[in-house]
């Protein structure tokens, strides 16, 4: 079967009207993105159209999957279990609209279509005018109370309960079906139902804010003469706030009701509002600074939950520094971390009333972790979340399935709350921007610009690298070789997993090692000595890397960060089936390295000793690698941030990407391969 396609400007509806055109059955289905058919649907189907003999309309069970935790439901319930058990006519069931019915919940006779030309209607709510027109105009009706098609809920909700203009549409969509049934001349018994069920809907939508960021009168408005003008004789609101809510709507009274609405709404964000800094009187004196205006202008930044200044919020500050002079941007750190912030950048210690009434007033908030649990959202302020690494490992809520990391995460329902506050979520690289919506699903926006914090991979020069090999003591002429192992779940403390002085003797006399532990044990007090220099409390990660002719590692997402630099990788796998299993994995890294891959310490020190660490092969498997994983990190992700995020520039006025072929990495400081 070939398929069918639509212009994408015609969306939904046009992708569902070509379908029709196309489909020659007997009865049409509809199932979108996020539906699939139960197992046995089809038969079961077929079965019961067997039992009730051809009918216009065959409203359908359907099951909605929680996208996380939580029983599923099945919302069309109420609506069926009252029909007749045999094929009926609609006034027999005439709370049977079809505007609470879903198109992808029903079989549709295709004669039956066809001979009443039914199409979806453009715009958004498609599903309110097709099925409230078929139902009125159909004559045989019957239904299926067993489950055939399982919706899969998204965690940031139906895109129709998501903010914008579009929910103007269901006035449209509202009115097509009044105007149809007025020309119908419906009966009262069945004219009422349908108006309660379709007022119903306009007014969930008129009574949360936040679906109309804007013209919410004018909705109200035009959703109001609509109900006077199409109101059933004798029809009778319902009872309880809905039926105050008809009310105002009759009375055309919008100040009124957006007063009850407010009112709700702050009842019911009252309890979930209260900040929960540690401590009485930073609770009471934050709650004070959350009364105050935001400023325009401040900036707060945090980078590894307090660890110093550092990765992309380090990056973007100083490039916001450059770029947006008057917002004035304040990092936070840990007590025992402000000896890394430079000279000249304002900081203030986490914790402090300081500290929590910046978190109130900034109008820019910027993370690579997540800002503490307490800290609330304000309308109009900027949450950016920056992560801090191309994922390899699971990450949010696909570590729930590895019981070890999931002990250690905590509640995923806590860090799907402050997912809730991020507005953009940055991205290395594709594969980055699929992990992200899959273990953070949220309503932020992604923005594809590279990191920040590698910038330095393509703007530093042979003098930086010299002047950081210095400063870390690398000697003259050495290879410095990066080991770079990342944290195990599963053990308690560092272990580095490799003898390194031995790695030394075995790989050459000029190697030298740079050890860089996860920054989970920049306290870990090792010391150096021999070949091994340990540079894991060292404040930068890009200098280290700057520093490095090669770099050794095992999972760590550090190597898509230095493949930026074209320099030469090796992985060394020796415990690759254990980690895989205990932490889980989001590609298969033993098939796509970004070089030599080493799974025992003799073979590691074999490809340092004759040099295949960096021969045409290892190259070739970094080149693949650096196209898939580093296409946006060109130097300018920095100045695309402040400029997107800060500064408000539309993504059209952003810096193009330098293509990847066209970029000059910072030169290694020694001669890759031995002679």
């Amino acid at each position: 079967m070939a398929p069918v396609h639509a212009p994408p400007s015609e969306g939904l509806a046009g992708a569902r009207n070509a379908g029709v055109r196309a489909a020659t059955g007997t009865y049409l289905l509809f199932l979108d993105g996020d539906d699939v058919l139960v197992p046995g649907a089809l038969a079961a189907l077929d079965a019961r159209l067997a039992e009730t003999g051809p009918v216009d309309v065959l409203p359908c069970e359907h099951e909605r999957v929680p996208w996380w935790e939580g029983e599923p439901t099945r919302p069309v319930a109420p609506l069926l279990e009252h029909a007749p058990g045999g094929a009926f006519a609609p006034a027999r069931a005439p709370r049977l609209t079809g505007v609470g019915l879903p198109a992808w919940s029903a079989a549709w006779r295709r004669a039956f279509v066809a001979e009443h030309e039914l199409d979806f209607p453009p715009g958004w709510f498609t599903d309110v005018g097709w099925c409230g027109r078929a139902l009125l105009r159909a004559e045989r009706v019957a239904v299926s109370r067993r489950v055939l098609v399982r919706h899969r809920a998204r965690r940031q909700g139906d895109r129709l309960r998501l903010p914008g203009a579009h929910h103007h549409d269901l006035l449209d969509q509202t009115e097509r079906v009044l105007d149809e049934a007025a020309g119908l001349g419906l009966p009262a018994e069945r004219s009422g139902p349908l108006f309660e069920q379709l007022f119903a809907a306009v007014l969930r939508t008129a009574a949360h804010p936040r679906r109309l960021p804007y013209g919410r009168r004018e909705f109200f408005r035009r959703a109001s003469a609509l109900y006077r003008g199409h109101r059933p004789a004798g029809f009778r609101p319902p009872g309880g706030s809905l039926g105050v809510q008809h009310r105002l709507l009759a009375a055309g009274s919008y100040e009124a009701f957006a007063a009850l609405r407010d009112t709700r709404r702050a009842a019911g964000r009252a309890a979930a509002a209260l900040p929960r800094p540690r401590g009485l009187r930073t609770r009471l004196h934050y709650g004070l600074q959350l009364r105050r205006p935001l400023d325009p202008d401040l900036a707060v930044y945090c980078a590894y939950w307090g660890r110093g200044y550092a990765c992309n919020p380090a990056a973007i500050h100083a490039k916001a520094r450059e770029l947006a002079p008057r917002i004035r941007g304040v990092f936070l750190v840990e007590a025992d971390q402000t000896h890394t912030v430079p000279d000249g950048v304002e900081y203030a210690v986490l914790g402090s009333h300081r500290a929590w009434e910046l978190l109130a007033r900034a109008t820019y908030l910027v993370n690579n972790a997540n800002f503490a649990e307490g800290v609330v959202k304000r309308p109009g302020s900027v949450h950016l979340q920056t992560q801090h690494g191309t994922p390899l490992k699971t990450m949010g809520v696909d570590q729930s399935t590895y019981p070890v990391v999931a002990a250690a995460t905590g509640s995923f329902t806590k860090l799907l709350g402050r997912v809730d506050r991020w507005d953009f979520n940055l991205s290395s690289n594709p594969h980055s921007t699929r992990v992200w919506e899959r273990a953070f699903p949220g309503s932020y926006e992604h923005l594809e610009y590279g990191y920040p914090r590698n910038d330095v991979y393509v703007t530093a020069g042979a003098d930086d690298v010299a002047r950081v090999r210095a400063e870390l003591g690398v000697p003259e002429g050495a290879r410095a070789v990066l080991y770079a192992p990342t944290h195990r779940d599963h053990h308690t403390g560092f272990e580095p997993g490799l003898d390194l002085e031995a790695f030394c003797e075995a790989a050459g006399e000029d190697v030298v090692v740079l050890l860089r532990a996860h920054y989970f044990y920049d306290r870990g007090g090792r010391g150096s000595g021999g070949r091994v220099i340990d540079v894991t409390a060292h404040r930068s990660s890009e200098d280290v890397c700057l520093a490095a002719d090669a770099l050794v590692t095992d999972y760590s997402s550090i190597m898509f960060d230095y493949a930026n630099l074209d320099r030469p990788i090796v992985v060394y796998a020796d415990d690759w089936e254990v980690y895989r299993e205990t932490r889980g994995v989001c590609f298969d890294l033993m098939a796509a390295p970004p070089g030599r891959v080493a799974r025992t310490p003799e073979e590691l020190a074999r490809v340092f000793r004759d040099g295949s660490y960096a021969d045409a092969e290892a190259a070739a498997l970094r080149a693949a690698f650096r196209e898939r994983f580093c296409p946006f990190d060109d130097g300018r992700a920095a100045e695309r941030v402040v400029r997107r995020v800060l500064l408000g520039e539309p993504p059209e006025a952003l810096p193009p990407l330098v293509p990847l072929a066209e970029r000059v990495p910072a030169p290694a400081a020694a001669a890759l391969v031995r002679s």
